[in-house]
Parts: C-alpha cells; sequence; structure tokens
C-alpha cells in the first residue's frame, strides 16, 4: 500500500467521505426579533389546521404534552439563526390514473417554524406580487 506523504493530508476537519476539508462552522453574529406571541399564534394555526406526524412520529397531542419547552425550543434556534428543518415523512398518494402522487409531511414543529415564516413574510411580499398572480 502507497504511504502517502502528511502534506496530502487535510490539516482540519474532514466531511463524511474524508475528502475534502470542510470550512469550520461559523457562530451566527445575527439574531431575529421573533416575538413569543408570534410562535404562539403560529401554534394555533398549526393546531387548527390538525393533520399528521412528521418522520419524528410526534403528533400534535405530544407537542402539546410538553408545550412550552417545545414552542421555546423553535423560538429560541428561530430567533439565533440556529433553526434546521428536520426532514420530512414521504407518503404516497393515490392518483386518479392508477399512479402515486409523493406527499411530503413536516413534523409539527416544522410546521409551526414554517408558519412563524409565513406570518413575517406574507405582509412583506405580497403586496409586491401582481394582483393576478
Amino acid at each position: 500500500m502507497e504511504r502517502r506523504s502528511p502534506t496530502l493530508w487535510p490539516t482540519g476537519p474532514v466531511n463524511q467521505q474524508w475528502e475534502e476539508p470542510v470550512p469550520e462552522a461559523k457562530p451566527y453574529e445575527k439574531s431575529y426579533d421573533i416575538p413569543k406571541q408570534l410562535v404562539w399564534k403560529a401554534y394555533q394555526r398549526v393546531k387548527a389546521n390538525r393533520g399528521a406526524a412528521g418522520v419524528d412520529r410526534v403528533s400534535l397531542v405530544a407537542v402539546e404534552k410538553e408545550l412550552q419547552g417545545n414552542l421555546s425550543k423553535i423560538w429560541n434556534r428561530m430567533s439565533s439563526g440556529s433553526y434546521f428543518p428536520p426532514p420530512v415523512r414521504l407518503v404516497e398518494i393515490p392518483k386518479d390514473d392508477g399512479g402515486q402522487r409523493p406527499l411530503g409531511i413536516p413534523t409539527v414543529g416544522d410546521r409551526i417554524a414554517q408558519t412563524i415564516v409565513k406570518m413575517v413574510l406574507e405582509p412583506v411580499v405580497d403586496p409586491k406580487f401582481h394582483p393576478d398572480s
């Protein structure tokens, strides 16, 4: 087996395939002003829409058992800029022609986060769209 010179090996952290150096993570320097009331309103909208659990299999009922902690976690991550959405659960929906249509179901927490973003962005962005769009 050929031995490589130490200078050819990456000196920093590497990706999972051990192929190339990965830049060091930068701390988030910006925080976002997300009122806790907005998180509560977003939760109420998600609750009103009901819906299935996501890939984590955590239902709305389960989220409600630790509601304050779950909402605080979402608020904290979104306010600090460290929120990353979890994967979505894939469900195949039958089509009229006999085929299947993929449907992604986000977790309850991610639906709350998406609703927060929608509630912040929609009033800013909607007026810029053409009335017929």
